[in-house]
């Protein structure tokens, strides 16, 4: 789906929801949307700074000894011990929001797998709050590196908030918008157009994943974890597009829109992840060539994109291949939604450069 500041611009549903029951793919089509959750709590953070709730370079609130005792992962001894020291400076809720914190994903850092295997944490994937006390990579601010970051900006939303993480989104965010197919859990209606997760294999073919075993985690995963539909995810958005309202529900000031939409990290560079479980995610370099730098939640290409998309745009995507951008200098946004893993998929990235490239040639007449 696609749209500029007037409204819906293109909607498409081609294929099928799983190559095993061949049911047609449908614009309802519920969707894990994994990182593009990430979107959903830099928008509540806002809103917490707004109010004057939270402070983007104050210390993070005192809510766990991983944030504000944190600890840098050095190395390992000749025993394999992890060598870990305390950092040099405190991480502040810039930091989460730019993932220069120091936080990392195990799927792209040999160390962090290597240190949960020898303390025996439990990956952050099995929903337990102990796999996200994990050592930073670095000092807080000296690098950008992908990772947890937003998990514990969930964490902190639900602290200041004083409400469940799914409960602030549906009161601030969910329900202005009328995102009413936005949720982490999954009713059994929701469950009945939701599309299987599907596994790359070698010959380029494609195999149902049978779908996980539902579990209640200790933590909502304000990196991920939400459902959601591409219809409910452009209207988000819309929103941002719109510098913060959408259909007379303003749900973060234009000032903090645009702030969101600087780039944060100076001359940081945003490196290429090389995958350290290549069942989950290839190496990821979206937009291979072009500038990068990230804002508040986000993204940004700092030099214009080959499909279309202008000089910061705003972007990011999710581990099962669902994509989306906002181009505010076109005023035009687009999401692409499909459920296939490993990450980065070059099949996926084709079909999703193709859409993005006639997207533009859709709009360029109207501008």
């Amino acid at each position: 789906m696609a749209a500029t500041g007037a409204g819906l611009l293109y909607e498409g549903a081609y294929g099928v929801r799983s190559a095993e029951s061949r049911e047609p793919m449908t614009l309802d089509t519920v969707f894990r949307i994994a990182s593009m959750t990430k979107a959903v709590t830099s928008v509540a953070a806002m809103q917490l700074v707004e109010q004057g709730k939270l402070e983007l370079d104050q210390p993070v609130p005192d809510i766990d000894p991983a944030l504000t005792s944190p600890q840098v992962l050095e190395g390992f001894d000749e025993s394999g011990a992890p060598r870990l020291r305390p950092t040099h400076r405190a991480i502040t809720l810039r930091h989460l929001l730019t993932h220069t914190a120091g936080f990392s994903y195990e799927m792209w850092d040999v160390n962090t797998i290597r240190y949960i295997k020898k303390t025996g944490t439990p990956s952050y994937m099995t929903g337990r709050l102990a796999g996200l006390r994990l050592p930073l990579s670095f000092d807080p601010g000296d690098r950008w590196n992908y990772g947890i970051n937003t998990d514990w900006v969930g964490r902190i939303v639900e602290a200041v908030s004083d409400q469940p993480l799914e409960d602030y989104f549906r009161k601030h965010i969910f329900d202005p918008l009328g995102m009413n197919d936005t949720s982490y859990a999954i009713s059994p209606e929701r469950a009945s157009r939701q599309a299987s997760v599907h596994k790359r294999k070698g010959d380029g073919s494609l195999e149902p994943r049978p779908l996980e075993t539902v579990f209640t985690p200790e933590f909502r995963g304000g990196g991920g974890g939400l459902h959601s539909t591409a219809p409910d995810f452009l209207v988000l958005l819309q929103m941002l597009l719109h510098s913060g309202t959408l259909g007379g529900a303003q749900i973060l000031r234009p000032q903090t829109v645009a702030l969101m939409a600087q780039n944060q990290i100076g001359n940081l560079p945003v490196r290429v992840l090389k995958t350290a479980m290549p069942e989950l995610t290839n190496d990821v370099d979206l937009l291979p060539g072009v500038q990068l730098g990230w804002g508040l939640g986000f993204m940004i290409n700092l030099q214009p994109a080959p499909a279309g998309r202008g000089a910061g745009s705003l972007s990011w995507a999710g581990l099962y291949n669902t994509y989306y951008w906002i181009d505010r200098s076109r005023n035009v946004t687009g999401v692409f939604m499909s459920q296939v893993q490993p990450f980065a998929d070059a099949a996926v990235l084709n079909l999703y450069d193709h859409f993005e490239r006639h997207v533009y040639n859709l709009v360029a007449p109207l501008q």
